[in-house]
């Protein structure tokens, strides 16, 4: 019986071992990699683009492997997306208010018409100031007198918040409030008065009166867009008088900028020219109409 050598045992063990390390080495070799490239179509073996719009950080992250941080960042712009943030200044509107002026054609007493700057920051926040001319001549029912306001200046300034400030600024709904100051001279003519118990009756004038205002303004409004770089703002505006000027015979019937001094809500149509600060789209380079999807 031939027994075999302990040279030729040692080679055989030898050989096994070998074998055992190359299998265990392929194992190795073959575990799949927890990081993903850009998936590819079995198929076709190609690569699927990215989604149209897909931010070019997120798609170098995609293609350098690291689909971590891209899905991350894929989140990151899709809320940039949802929530438009427009710049700092995004356009300047120059306004006439013609509300009086329209009134007047269907015999108004009264007008006070105003030039006004409106400065829309974020699309949001809008700083506005308003400078105008107010007067007046009016025969009240309730009163024996004729009142004639002469034209006289006055000055707003204010705010509006935009609450459509996620939407484009050709369409915007407001709600503003205003600070108002008016110095003015009125005279008071025609004046009558009777004593029954006399029977006498006494006409006189009252000239050359001169007072002054400060009120505020709280209102709601629209602006929509008509044509080009034009627009039309409406605003309804409820209004109190803080303080104001007072003389020993008379007080005022109609204020500039105003309205008659004893009523509370007031009304405005501009008639609005936009000129661009910058661009006004939304931050981003992107379609704005298309969200980064991972894969």
């Amino acid at each position: 019986m031939n027994q075999q050598s302990p040279h030729s045992s040692l080679r055989r063990i030898a050989l096994v071992a070998v074998l055992v390390l190359i299998a265990v080495a392929n194992a190795g070799a073959q575990q799949p990699d927890k990081r993903h490239v850009t998936p590819v179509k079995p198929e076709t073996n190609r690569v699927q683009p990215p989604p149209k719009g897909t931010d070019e950080k997120i798609i170098q992250q995609y293609i350098s492997g690291d689909s971590a941080a891209a899905v991350a960042e894929a989140r990151k712009d899709s809320l940039r997306r949802a929530y438009k943030r427009y710049p700092l200044l995004t356009d300047l509107a120059v306004g006439v208010n013609v509300a009086d002026l329209l009134f007047k054609a269907f015999r108004q007493t009264y007008a006070s018409v105003d030039v006004n700057a409106t400065l829309n920051m974020w699309n949001r926040l809008q700083p506005v100031v308003e400078l105008g001319l107010g007067w007046a001549k009016s025969s009240p029912d309730e009163m024996t007198f004729t009142y004639k306001g002469k034209p006289s200046p006055y000055f707003k300034v204010g705010a509006n918040y935009n609450f459509m400030f996620k939407n484009s600024p050709d369409y915007q709904a407001l709600v503003g409030i205003r600070l108002g100051y008016s110095p003015f001279g009125y005279d008071i003519t025609d004046a009558h008065y009777n004593n029954s118990y006399w029977g006498e009756h006494t006409s006189f004038d009252i000239t050359g009166q001169h007072s002054h205002a400060l009120w505020g303004e709280a209102g709601v409004g629209l602006k929509v867009k008509l044509w080009g770089p034009l627009s039309m703002g409406w605003m309804i505006r409820y209004h109190g008088i803080f303080k104001e000027g007072k003389n020993a015979n008379s007080k005022p019937w109609f204020i500039p900028g105003y309205g008659p001094r004893n009523g509370s809500l007031g009304f405005s149509m501009s008639l609005h020219y936009n000129l661009p600060m910058r661009s006004r789209k939304p931050d981003g380079k992107h379609d704005m109409t298309t969200t980064a999807q991972p894969r």
